[in-house]
């Protein structure tokens, strides 16, 4: 592997991946593509950055992450999520690339009694879940052979809006903070998804679906919880509530949890617990915040 190109390398993962890389000096040549030089809503477009570049390897972390923003507006999110990662594929296929996609645990309706395995059946109950699909399996099809799908959850970082840096600024601007105890998931670190992904892309592995989260499970009160201890607040100002006092245009799953029996097929182990995760993303999560 010699060349590697990162779509969406100036968001929140891809940012984490680029700097993940850059730590190896025996790293490949990034090839580091934002939206403004690689756009996914241009299908031509992207077929000609990917011909004329060459990777062997792309990783995509681009996408229409605006969950709400989709239900009214499905259309423009598959054109991204769906029929852009199309032409992503379709790229790598002419070049013989391996692709690896990140997707996410909306594929899934969220009523699991227990960790969605990588072959659970989908069904997504929202529009952002059915485009993230879309492209998915587009991925799927297109690269049988050297496709990889590779599915993460409630995502943080120092970069961008998430929930992490929410609670951190809440904290300081109000007495308590309502937070709802009836959606469960696994907090991902930016940094811990971005290493496990340097690993994948290096690894002898399989093609196919594998799930990126964070080992354990919370609700976000648990996390907003975790929050407040690590910025020396008292836990106790942050107050249980359900989703029914968050009405949102997208339904959410209220079981996220995936699990992670793939890994072993590449050779790797799953990542480390959530809880342990950001207590050593702690540092750079507060660093703006000072």
């Amino acid at each position: 592997m010699n060349r590697l190109l990162v779509t969406g390398s100036t968001g929140m993962l891809g940012s984490a991946l680029v700097a993940e890389l850059a730590k190896d000096p025996a790293s490949p040549q990034v090839l580091p593509y934002g939206r403004d030089r690689l756009d996914l809503r241009y299908p031509d477009g992207v077929r000609q950055v990917i011909l004329r570049e060459r990777p062997d390897v792309v990783v995509n972390c681009a996408g229409w992450t605006a969950v709400d923003d989709a239900e009214a507006h499905e259309v423009d999110a598959l054109a991204v999520n769906g029929n852009g990662v199309r032409a992503l594929a379709l790229a790598c296929e002419d070049l013989g690339a391996r692709l690896f996609h990140i997707s996410t645990d909306y594929v899934f309706d969220g009523t699991a009694g227990g960790p969605y395995a990588e072959y659970h059946p989908v069904a997504p109950v929202n529009a952002y879940g059915r485009t993230k699909l879309a492209g998915e399996r587009a991925v799927l099809e297109v690269l049988p052979e050297r496709g990889y799908v590779v599915r993460t959850a409630w995502l943080y970082g120092a970069s961008g809006r998430n929930f992490v840096q929410t609670m951190i600024a809440l904290e300081r601007t109000r007495d308590t903070v309502e937070v709802v105890d009836d959606q469960f998931g696994q907090p991902t670190w930016t940094g811990d998804l971005a290493a496990q992904l340097v690993r994948l892309t290096r690894a002898d592995s399989p093609p196919g679906v594998y799930h990126a989260t964070s080992s354990g499970q919370a609700t976000w009160y648990d996390l907003a919880r975790e929050v407040f201890m690590l910025l020396g607040a008292d836990p106790g100002r942050v107050r249980r509530t359900g989703s029914a006092a968050f009405l949102r245009p997208a339904a959410r799953p209220a079981y996220s949890v995936l699990g992670h029996d793939r890994w072993a097929a590449a050779g790797m182990s799953p990542m480390r617990h959530w809880r342990e995760a950001l207590h050593a993303a702690w540092p750079s999560m507060v660093g703006g915040h000072a």
